[in-house]
């Protein structure tokens, strides 16, 4: 795998989601045209009532600029979430230290 520095993970159970979640992707690469993708995992599990549809996608580039962005388009009445559902939550954008070439 080609090493990266950022991780960018769109998420839904919903179709209405998933219908339109191409389009999600390509505004937000869009938005931000200073991270280019490295590689592309699209992940699908369900169980007897959810599908789920996730696209991880691998970039390279400065997360610096994407993370001042999700705290300026913060609340400023919300209250941080605490942080396992920060971890797990959609969309968000995580920087990741290079320990190597990259995923193994």
């Amino acid at each position: 795998m080609t090493p990266f520095s950022v991780v960018k993970v769109f998420s839904t159970t919903l179709a209405r989601d998933r219908e339109v979640m191409g389009e999600r992707i390509t505004q937000w690469l869009r938005e931000h045209p200073g991270l280019k993708p490295v590689e592309t995992e699209v992940t699908q599990s369900s169980d007897k009532e959810f599908h789920c549809l996730t696209v991880t996608l691998f970039l390279q580039g400065d997360a610096s600029k994407v993370l001042q962005q999700q705290h300026s388009t913060a609340s400023p009445n919300s209250k941080p979430a605490p942080e396992p559902a920060r971890l797990r939550s959609p969309g968000a954008v995580r920087p990741v230290v290079p320990t190597g070439s990259g995923r193994k």
